[in-house]
């Protein structure tokens, strides 16, 4: 029986062994120590003498070559491996009863209670947790009932570009870089005309209340 079955990464290649597990509260990883494979280091030794001499010890190197270990799938071999990095690595990572989940010793884990943090916060970290929340919801609400529009107009068509110049502008009555009016014209609700100067009452063209 190897622990560690859902929060681990094989890294091994065709030179050895090596296995990253990972909290599964913060997400750090602790790679274990690579371990080579010493049955791989003596056929990787074949297939270098059968390149030299041919023959039947080329044969041999090939069918080692056939015979190489696939690191996707389970072996004795990666067991061991494996039972090992565990071995090496457990001392860092307990546990937890509360949810089940492997954490870090270093960061993760409330050494008092004997659970997570996530399952059993420390006092201190939550209540200054608390008290950062409700700072946070009082600045939104003091916001909120500041009056922000007092000098905005709204009653005035926003316009985003002069209408005389092109420029791009951020608001008020007049361009900033040609001192033309952002005031939209006036449409007649009669007619249909759009040469009203902005303020008008009465249609310039058909003389109808605007």
């Amino acid at each position: 029986m190897v622990p560690f079955t859902d929060n681990f990464r094989d890294l091994s290649n065709t030179e050895g062994y090596q296995f990253e597990f990972y909290c599964e509260r913060c997400g750090n990883g602790y790679r274990s120590a690579f371990q080579r494979d010493k049955v791989e280091m003596g056929r990787g030794l074949l297939r270098a003498v059968g390149s030299l001499f041919g023959g039947a010890v080329e044969d041999l190197s090939r069918s080692a070559e056939q015979w190489r270990y696939d690191r996707a799938t389970n072996s004795p071999a990666k067991d061991k491996a494996l039972t090992a990095a565990v071995g090496e690595i457990s001392p860092s990572f307990r546990q937890c009863r509360g949810c089940g989940d492997w954490m870090c010793k270093a960061q993760c884990w409330n050494e008092e209670i004997g659970q997570c943090l996530r399952c059993s916060p420390i006092v201190a970290e939550e209540v200054a947790r608390a008290q950062s929340a409700a700072q946070r919801d009082q600045i939104w609400q003091k916001a909120r009932e500041q009056d922000w529009t007092a000098e905005v107009d709204v009653a005035t068509r926003a316009k985003l570009d002069c209408p005389s110049c092109g420029a791009k502008v951020d608001g008020g009555k007049f361009c900033s870089a040609c001192g033309g009016s952002l005031a939209m014209p006036v449409a007649c609700g009669g007619c249909g005309s759009t040469a009203n100067k902005p303020g008008a009452v009465f249609c310039s063209e058909c003389g109808g209340k605007l």
